[in-house]
């Protein structure tokens, strides 16, 4: 089943949300702050973006800011980052969105459109 991690403030989650339910697509909804992706789907979803890791962020956040992750970016082994992902769900893009098939973070009604129909 399409897992997707969400944050019920944000826009986009709600919107992306929406768009599966009008379509018939089933799926689980997860908080993304309480319940941040384990590393494990990280690891699926850094190779499905060929290993970019900004990918994987969400980097207008305020928590990505505070903690200056832009600056220490390059530098900071992937596992660091998963670290910091499993300590604060905010610091992940969303919705992440992940199954055996799927795999993807953002809401691009083109791109769902293309990989969930």
């Amino acid at each position: 089943m399409l897992k997707i991690y969400t944050y019920a403030k944000c826009s986009t989650c709600r919107n992306a949300l929406k768009w599966l339910d009008s379509k018939e697509i089933a799926y689980r909804n997860l908080a993304i702050r309480e319940t941040p992706p384990p590393v494990s789907e990280l690891k699926k979803m850094l190779n499905a973006h060929d290993g970019n890791i900004r990918r994987l962020l969400n980097t207008s956040s305020q928590d990505y800011r505070e903690l200056g992750i832009k600056d220490r970016l390059d530098d900071m082994p992937v596992a660091d980052v998963f670290g910091l992902i499993q300590q604060n769900g905010n610091l992940v893009k969303r919705p992440f969105v992940i199954s055996p098939e799927v795999k993807m973070t953002g809401f691009k009604p083109d791109e769902w459109q293309q990989q969930l129909l």
